[in-house]
């Protein structure tokens, strides 16, 4: 070990003592905590007042007094110890896969395909904290808003890594309920007769893209309800509310259910949105962000 850092693990011993000894209140007390001598710790006292030029210390038989000056130190050596233990936890955890985990999902995809598959990896890594988040509203994970953030559709240029996770097509849908009142829509434009849910968040698409005679056109369509997720639109339209476009996973299991039936499929562009994860990568991406996208790669 050279000079410097001998210097620094000095500092940093010293930093710990006084801080056992505006703890413990007492020299010894701070000694027993630290495998120390009374003395030890009484010359490590005098040894950072001398180096500094200031009391720190008011002390007498019986109680010891922190100084303004000693105050000042104290919390100084709270906030330098703080970093340390921080930064060393950070870098351990490159290695090992423990500590909190911050997730970003989108609300439906969330609810029912992360969801379900997070019991499996809690148990195989039991050290890692899931925080999840589930909103429609994007993130910022450059920022640190989630490690880990679960997207849909086209990705904007970014110094982030995305991971392929899967595909996902969408459905029109509507209650036979509804169907039955209202009839059924056998063309694109018959869907101007009837009352159309839609997303109500800024990227949502203002038309519904359909395909007929081998082109691609967008409908423009009109509905009272809005949401900012598939699932209620689906549940919307199961409750015979209208007609939704959604995504396919959001609604599968009211289709097999009866509870909704798919329409125009015949004019359906097969317009697909892959679905990413995306993170910050590199060398120093911590070891609880590389394993959950290894295991969302697996499981999903």
């Amino acid at each position: 070990m050279n000079a410097k850092m001998s210097a620094a693990t000095d500092r940093a011993r010293e930093l710990e003592v006084f801080l056992s000894i505006a703890e413990r209140g007492s020299f010894s007390a701070a000694g027993r905590t630290l495998g120390l001598s009374a003395s030890a710790v009484s010359r490590t006292v005098d040894r950072i007042e001398e180096r500094l030029g200031v009391r720190l210390l008011l002390r007498t038989t019986r109680t010891l007094t922190l100084t303004a000056e000693g105050q000042a130190y104290l919390t100084t050596a709270k906030r330098v110890l703080t970093d340390l233990n921080d930064a060393e936890q950070s870098i351990a955890d490159q290695g090992v896969p423990r500590g909190r985990l911050r997730v970003s999902a989108a609300i439906s995809h969330g609810r029912l395909c992360i969801v379900p598959v997070l019991r499996e990896f809690s148990e195989r890594y039991p050290d890692i904290l899931l925080d999840i988040g589930m909103s429609d509203a994007l993130v910022d994970v450059m920022s640190g808003q989630a490690d880990v953030a679960i997207r849909f559709g086209p990705l904007a240029d970014s110094l982030l890594t995305a991971r392929k996770l899967g595909e996902s097509g969408r459905v029109i849908v509507a209650s036979p309920a509804y169907l039955e009142r209202f009839g059924t829509p056998l063309l694109p434009e018959d869907l101007h007769q009837h009352n159309c849910l839609n997303f109500n968040f800024r990227r949502a698409e203002p038309v519904w893209p359909f395909q007929k005679n081998g082109e691609h056109f967008a409908l423009s369509v009109r509905g009272n309800v809005e949401a900012n997720n598939g699932e209620t639109l689906g549940q919307l339209a199961a409750d015979g509310v209208g007609i939704a476009r959604v995504g396919r996973f959001s609604v599968a299991q009211e289709i097999e259910d009866g509870r909704l039936v798919p329409l125009l499929e015949e004019f359906n562009p097969g317009d697909i949105e892959e679905i990413h994860a995306l993170f910050v990568g590199g060398v120093n991406m911590p070891a609880r962000v590389r394993v959950f996208v290894d295991y969302l790669v697996e499981v999903l």
